[in-house]
């Protein structure tokens, strides 16, 4: 019996996305489906980037096929796509760069650089082209965690190279002052330095550009919420009230300007000790779930308050680098793949489809 389209679709309508909980063919994912004899080959393509999971999700595919009479070769291609996503109403997008996530708490010490290093990482490695602008003015620390030093190149004065390392494009005011040099500077100033380094930087065909925010909802991240197209914001937390209270203030900040909140990451959320590995809630007790609950956001994970997380970004090696396999490294690049997701199923950016319309005078 000859093989036909819709018993092949059928079938592969069966395997849900682990991490969308939806099907392949409903949302339009399958492309370029052949059936040729008894061989068949076909396309996945997946909004997000999934290098980890590509080999077991082709697996599932492939089984699934063969469950229909008649099917000899299955041929399945799992390729992953990221296209530009919408961002605030009346704002450009930034060339080169498809989408930016704000990484954002509302006070400081909570860990929110350690967090959006790693969830640069975590993305990247999974197959992303992945950029980090480090907007903490006052206290950049993205130079040490990242393990860079020296400054950018500039060919003409005006635009600088980005630095590299672990696979990031990275950027900071870090890299063209001394390290022990106060920036002394009110906030216009301090604004304006973080719109050049934005829009001056020569970003390469990045996927995801992640923002470390400097802490609070001052004019500085007002500003750059208002004028940095943004794809969306991670919220980092501890469960400690004081914490929660201020990222609430946060939460509340990117509603008002239009920048959804793409989930929540409650750091230090438990300690182990290392000797006896009793487990002790030393901020509280899921306080950044409940926040999550309370304003019907995604809870994208929990991360304990270890040793090895401070050790490992203080030593230019971040955690999903130093330890790709192990346990935290793991959590970091679960709550990556739940904010890709979340941004994949968001609504694509359709400007570039749009003419665009110039008045001229006739002479």
């Amino acid at each position: 019996m000859a093989l036909s389209e819709q018993t092949i679709t059928a079938a592969i309508q069966t395997v849900v996305d682990p991490h969308t909980g939806r099907d392949f063919v409903s949302t339009r994912q399958l492309k370029n489906l052949r059936i040729k004899g008894g061989d068949v080959s076909f396309e996945v393509e997946l909004g997000y980037p999934a290098r980890s999971q590509e080999a077991g999700l082709k697996a599932t595919l492939e089984a699934a096929v063969r469950t229909v009479e008649g099917v000899q070769k299955v041929d399945v291609q799992v390729v992953s796509r990221i296209v530009s996503h919408a961002v605030q109403r009346g704002v450009q997008l930034l060339p080169n760069v498809k989408n930016i996530i704000a990484v954002a708490s509302g006070k400081g010490g909570v860990g929110k650089s350690t967090t959006a290093v790693n969830l640069a990482l975590a993305l990247a490695a999974e197959g992303a082209s992945v950029g980090l602008l480090d907007a903490d003015i006052y206290g950049p620390s993205l130079p040490t965690m990242m393990g860079i030093t020296g400054r950018p190149e500039s060919d003409d004065g005006k635009t600088m190279e980005p630095m590299r390392n672990h696979g990031v494009q990275v950027i900071s005011i870090g890299f063209l002052v001394e390290p022990d040099n106060a920036m002394i500077w009110r906030g216009p100033m301090a604004t304006q330095a973080l719109d050049q380094l934005l829009r001056q930087t020569r970003w390469k065909d990045l996927d995801y550009l992640l923002i470390d925010m400097p802490p609070g909802t001052g004019d500085i991240q007002l500003t750059l919420a208002q004028r940095v197209p943004l794809t969306g914001s991670v919220i980092v937390t501890t469960p400690q009230d004081i914490a929660l209270i201020d990222a609430k203030r946060g939460v509340k900040m990117f509603e008002k300007v239009g920048v959804p909140i793409l989930g929540v990451v409650e750091n230090m959320a438990m300690h182990v000790c290392s000797n006896c590995g009793h487990v002790e809630h030393i901020f509280g007790h899921d306080g950044g779930r409940r926040m999550a609950a309370e304003y019907g956001m995604d809870y994208l994970g929990a991360l304990p308050l270890d040793l090895g997380i401070r050790v490992q970004a203080d030593a230019g090696r971040p955690t999903v680098v130093a330890e790709p396999d192990g346990e935290i490294a793991g959590l970091y690049k679960a709550m990556a793949r739940k904010v890709a997701v979340k941004i994949a199923q968001q609504t694509k950016d359709f400007s570039a489809k749009f003419p665009t319309i110039t008045v001229s005078k006739n002479t």
